[in-house]
């Protein structure tokens, strides 16, 4: 490889990652899982990372434990002016790409206005897994207004109460819970704290 096409990662990309990779990354990769069985449970990630702010713990170890080489990956404005891009790849190998629709894996950090999800990829008919799984970074995954979830894999209704939820999502995930079988997934992140929303599950405001 010709040296002018090598990639330098300053300081902040090198360190920060997992310290057990291994058993770190199996332990988060059990919880994501969970958390898409079971929509809405709270997930609580204890391995000490540092993603490059303004990213939170609990989305950091999401891209460290999901992404690889083969995963595309888009961040929003906020992100691409930190080092993630280079923490990403010089930790997992994942390319940063700036098309939406090419991303398996999209970082949007705090307070970054939605207007849709159909920018992001939302799978075909035949391939509904090749689609985009959104991870949202948010204020809090409580205190906030209450959220009734219904579908798969919950038992008649789970609360959520999330705090900085984007003021459209709730209408943007109308719009994608009807595109089924495609649609994005949605994750949503707090610190150390995670959520997961596959596209199967239903949201209601309710009345406080």
């Amino acid at each position: 490889m010709s040296l002018f096409n090598t990639p330098t990662f300053g300081n902040e990309a090198l360190t920060g990652g997992f310290s057990d990779p291994v058993f770190d990354a199996q332990s988060v990769f059990k919880m994501t899982m969970d958390a898409m069985a079971r929509p809405g449970t709270l997930q609580t990630v204890t391995a000490d990372i540092a993603p490059p702010p303004p990213l939170g713990i609990a989305a950091g170890a999401i891209g460290l434990t999901l992404c690889d080489h083969d995963t595309p990956v888009w961040l929003s404005n906020g992100l691409t002016r930190s080092s993630l891009s280079e923490w990403l790849g010089f930790h997992t190998g994942a390319p940063v790409v700036t098309e939406r629709l090419e991303a398996h894996f999209a970082f949007v950090e705090a307070g970054m206005a939605l207007s849709s999800f159909s920018q992001f990829g939302v799978g075909t008919q035949e391939y509904p897994d090749r689609s985009t799984t959104i991870v949202l970074e948010i204020e809090s995954l409580e205190g906030g207004k209450q959220l009734a979830l219904s579908g798969p894999g919950i038992k008649d209704v789970t609360m959520i109460a999330p705090v900085g939820l984007p003021d459209a999502l709730l209408r943007i995930w109308n719009d994608n819970r009807a595109l089924f079988p495609r649609g994005v997934d949605l994750v949503l992140t707090a610190g150390r704290q995670f959520l997961c929303l596959p596209r199967t599950t239903k949201i209601i405001a309710t009345e406080m």
